[in-house]
């Protein structure tokens, strides 16, 4: 059985090589994105393995189907990049990876929020040059603050249960309350609500249609001044022009994104020899509380291993077109 692999990286290959072991598939690794050019690529596979910024719309599913492919097996949670229906439509089968270390997106979401407050960066810079001047690194405590988050999925649960440790008042939205967090203390709350009381964002919920753009000009406009907005979920979530505008005007205190609306065109690449044409990305760059991470949120030895052992599990199971096993992780 042939996989082709597209948008990988050398540790990518470390880890499916790994769990491939027992299993003996075929994996062709493409270090290229999967979009309507490179989809030619694709010779007799019987599945495709793609991430967060492959192309899989609608023109990709039909010539998948044609190229004899019958699975897309996400190595990821999110699957807005893919074209459900279409892909429905011609038989193909979606799967993904559910959950794979929610831990590890919560506490990067963690460590974006103190490094951007207490400004450890900065420091860090200061100290190797000799200048021991604490001017400028002014931050606050945390403790007795009140954090709203976006998405109490399992990266949700996870981060609202480390800032309970830190002794924040957690706000939380979703459509569904979770019981076990609201036990916990975690009160939940309309958006609106949420805007005007939190002292921090952070965003956990997925990319659709009613989320993209969610963090806008009018919902940033009802943020308390100096507000931190964290996003480690997906780039869409933000409008950046509108976040631009609010860092410039000092209503905004502090960003801090794992993520970007086109990332698909600068991040897991070396561009440091390169003039990078994206002028939002070099706007944000210029800020000095603006804090970017390339998607490294779930990079984890824990969270590597769980995504190969899931996906190659997904694809096994459906190959020999028995059902799922675990929950969540067929999308179609």
């Amino acid at each position: 059985m042939k996989i082709a692999f597209f948008s990988a990286q050398a540790y990518d290959k470390q880890f499916f090589d790994q769990f491939n072991e027992s299993l003996h598939f075929n994996i062709q690794y493409f270090e290229t994105q999967l979009n309507e050019q490179t989809v030619q690529l694709i010779d007799e596979a019987d599945a495709v393995c793609v991430f967060v910024n492959d192309v899989v719309n609608a023109n990709v599913c039909t010539v998948l189907a044609q190229k004899g492919v019958s699975i897309i097996a996400l190595r990821c949670a999110g699957f807005n990049n893919i074209a459900i229906d279409q892909a429905k439509q011609l038989g193909l089968k979606v799967c993904r990876v559910p959950a794979y270390s929610p831990e590890a997106v919560a506490e990067h979401a963690v460590a974006m929020l103190l490094t951007l407050n207490r400004k450890t960066h900065k420091a860090y810079n200061r100290v190797r040059e000799q200048n021991f001047s604490l001017n400028g690194l002014l931050g606050f405590d945390l403790h007795g603050k009140t954090v709203g988050v976006i998405g109490t999925g399992n990266i949700g649960i996870a981060f609202c249960k480390i800032m309970l440790g830190f002794g924040c008042k957690v706000m939380a939205f979703d459509l569904i309350a979770n019981k076990m967090l609201e036990a916990l203390g975690v009160t939940y709350h309309p958006l609106i609500d949420i805007f005007k009381e939190a002292d921090v964002i952070s965003l956990h919920c997925p990319l659709n249609e009613q989320t993209h753009h969610l963090i806008n000009e009018h919902t940033l406009h009802l943020m308390k001044k100096g507000v931190t907005l964290i996003n480690t979920s997906r780039g869409g979530l933000i409008d950046t022009k509108a976040v631009i505008a609010k860092l410039k005007s000092g209503r905004l205190g502090n960003l801090g994104i794992d993520v970007y609306e086109q990332e698909e065109k600068l991040f897991f690449r070396d561009l440091s020899s390169n003039i990078i044409q994206d002028d939002d990305i070099q706007r944000l760059m210029s800020f000095p509380n603006v804090l970017i991470t390339a998607h490294q949120a779930f990079f984890t030895n824990e969270a590597l291993s769980q995504i190969a052992h899931t996906t190659l599990t997904n694809i096994n199971t459906l190959l020999q077109q028995q059902p799922l096993t675990i929950k969540g992780a067929l999308v179609v």
